[in-house]
């Protein structure tokens, strides 16, 4: 199967074809969001508004991380040095990441996906999973316990080898923390130093938690993970505005269609989800698009709609 038995050639150059003005609106967009979460905070000091503040800031440090996934596949900006310097500095420091790593690691995971050579399929071949093990899982990301284990990972180098084996890691990762310190500095000329904390404890906590829901969503049980055919080994989730905000920011949802055409700017996968829908092409697939994130939940934990109705 290829894009091009669904569509023309023409509809293919309209769906791949970047901009520079919506790259930046999708950083600016992104910047704004984190900034309306330290405002309320500042604003409105509460044990509930820092819980929320928290589990906004997972959701907004996932979508800088995919403004580093699309640097990385140099679709964020149609000028690739706007590309390379805005996707690395607004995208993936601050959420200590870095673009070239990533899509050199991230490419061959397109290659290899569908088969048992994908390098990211340890994160989801286990799945259909007990509800027990799910529940041990998003523990860890709650307490933090998986983020410190990652962030220890990636201060030591082993979370970025293809960098470090480069010589290029060490730079990477001292451009992070120049990254973070710039916004440490931001709060602190805003009298609200504090509020970095908050940056912090999300990185630790709800971000590897909307991560880990994010990356089941898109190949956890689906189809038939073992197939070429991206309607097999990919699930789309279609998802309302509150899933949009914090576990699939920036359209990460529409996966199959990203992994249809790696090279179509995440701003034109939800146009592109329609056009494929329209043209019939999920029919022969119908568990490869879930309604929204609950849906995905049941699929990826049998169980888990069971024991909570139990619980309650």
């Amino acid at each position: 199967m290829k894009a091009s038995d669904y569509l023309s050639r023409d509809e293919i150059k309209h769906y791949t074809r970047r901009s520079d003005a919506v790259g930046l609106w999708l950083i600016f967009k992104s910047w704004l969001g984190i900034v309306a979460v330290f405002a309320m905070v500042a604003l409105w000091t509460n044990p509930l508004t820092i819980v929320l503040a928290i589990l906004l800031l997972g959701g907004r440090q996932l979508g800088l991380s995919i403004l580093m996934h699309e640097a990385g596949h140099k679709t964020l900006f149609k000028t690739q040095t706007l590309n390379e310097a805005l996707g690395q500095w607004l995208g993936a420091y601050p959420v200590l990441g870095d673009c070239d790593a990533y899509g050199a690691s991230h490419r061959e995971h397109h290659r290899l996906a569908g088969t048992d050579q994908d390098p990211d399929l340890p994160n989801y071949r286990k799945y259909p999973i007990a509800v027990d093990s799910f529940r041990r899982k998003l523990l860890r990301d709650i307490t933090g316990q998986t983020g410190v284990r990652q962030l220890t990972s990636l201060l030591s180098g082993a979370g970025n080898r293809i960098m470090m084996r480069s010589g290029e890691g060490n730079s990477a990762l001292r451009q992070g923390l120049i990254a973070n310190a710039a916004l440490l500095a931001v709060l602190w000329l805003c009298g609200e130093p504090w509020l970095y904390l908050l940056w912090v404890v999300a990185y630790l906590t709800s971000y590897p938690l909307v991560a880990r829901i994010r990356q089941v969503a898109e190949h956890g049980n689906v189809t038939a993970l073992y197939e070429m055919d991206p309607r097999g080994n990919t699930r789309t989730t279609r998802a309302n505005w509150l899933e949009r905000l914090i576990l699939c920011p920036n359209n990460v949802n529409f996966h199959i269609e990203h992994h249809l055409l790696p090279s179509v700017p995440l701003w034109q996968l939800e146009s592109l989800h329609r056009k494929l829908s329209a043209r019939g092409f999920y029919e022969d697939y119908p568990e490869a698009v879930a309604d929204g994130y609950w849906s995905v939940i049941k699929r990826v934990v049998p169980d888990f709609d069971r024991s909570a109705t139990a619980a309650a």
